[in-house]
């Protein structure tokens, strides 16, 4: 067999990156030979992450429509075709036998180039709500790789195949790490641990609501790790001064850890936050961010809620209700086995191997 050759291109956050990661691990692991090139949007967060994985990352020039009105929309429809060229030229070089899309604007370019070359062209939709990017390529794509129900309300239903988001894979059995955990996190194995991570960046009314209600969290008898993103630092030595019970990281490197040591935890809801909880099998209250687009995270949370596997608190409640919520929860075993059970039957622990698949009949089909 000849040497595959993917085309991988998705970014601008997390969500879309890990998830891409994932799957060319998976590629390398099945086909130790494949030649995988990653394209993403020059000045986001993609040209740093993929070739800190290992594998090379090609920029486009591009960037998404701006809510508010701004010059910067006018070159919108200029990046859209320079970027779609860019990515025929690329094509034209590198000459893969299949594309792969994660989402994002990048994305979009490169595979509506892919499929103008009727290169065997795959999308994945992390979310609940199916962002724009894919809602166009939708016709044009051979299959589309899902995580929740109801996606049909997006996308043609023969193309469908739900393959769930990829997580980590150390993510995989961290309940047998609790007591590693609570040795490195230097915690109290009496005292119930609450988790909150508001991505790498922080969710500001995450950490304001957890700031002003430490006092009161402490004084229920719970300690906490706390990943406040990188923007949040400056608030640490407010809290760093008080004898606190709060484990404070602006980042935190090692999450099986930190999820192994969690009773509760408090997050997002990004497609990939909800994944990696669903395989950590965790109690969660979710805090959409409400600066998305469509407000999908809502969307996503709902999906969850709806089925008892989550408590939602909207961002504009946050500030009053969060932690009386995290206390309450906390403090009810029935509702945190009822949580973790129910979270559970979101896990598709598989789902790089999933996309392999659909990506290998998808060439083999050609």
């Amino acid at each position: 067999m000849k040497k595959l050759k993917v085309i991988i291109s998705g970014g601008g956050t997390g969500g879309h990156i890990y998830p891409a990661v994932a799957v060319a691990e998976e590629l390398q692991n099945r086909f130790p030979d494949v030649d995988i090139l990653f394209i993403g949007a020059s000045d986001r967060m993609e040209m740093e992450k993929v070739p800190k994985a290992g594998y090379k990352i090609i920029g486009l020039w591009i960037s998404g429509l701006q809510r508010s009105l701004s010059i910067k929309n006018i070159l919108f429809p200029v990046k859209v075709i320079s970027s779609v060229f860019k990515s025929l030229q690329i094509l034209n070089t590198f000459k893969p036998d299949v594309a792969i899309g994660f989402g994002g604007y990048a994305s979009g370019a490169m595979l509506y180039a892919a499929t103008m070359k009727k290169i065997p062209s795959i999308i994945h939709e992390a979310n609940s709500y199916a962002g724009i990017t894919n809602k166009i390529l939708k016709d044009r794509v051979e299959k589309i790789c899902v995580a929740y129900e109801r996606m049909e309300r997006f996308f043609p239903e023969r193309k469908i195949v739900k393959t769930g988001n990829p997580v980590r894979k150390d993510l995989m059995n961290v309940n047998s790490l609790r007591d590693d955990a609570m040795k490195f996190f230097n915690l109290d194995t009496n005292k119930k641990t609450i988790l909150v991570i508001g991505g790498s960046l922080g969710a500001r009314t995450i950490n304001e609501s957890i700031l002003n209600g430490l006092q009161k969290i402490e004084s229920a008898g719970l300690q906490m790790i706390w990943q406040t993103g990188k923007r949040f630092d400056a608030k640490q030595s407010t809290v760093d001064s008080r004898q606190s019970t709060a484990k404070i990281f602006a980042f935190i490197y090692e999450m099986n850890l930190a999820y192994a040591a969690a009773d509760v935890v408090v997050s997002r809801a990004g497609a990939l936050s909800i994944a990696e909880l669903a395989q950590v099998k965790k109690p969660v209250i979710l805090v959409p961010s409400p600066n998305v687009a469509e407000d999908h995270q809502t969307k996503n949370a709902m999906a969850l809620v709806d089925r008892q596997a989550a408590i939602l608190v909207k961002d504009m409640d946050a500030r009053e209700k969060l932690v009386d919520e995290i206390i309450a929860l906390a403090d009810n075993e029935t509702t945190q086995v009822l949580l973790k059970n129910n979270i559970a039957s979101f896990a598709m622990p598989d789902a790089a191997k999933n996309i392999v698949d659909e990506v290998m009949k998808v060439i083999n089909e050609r």
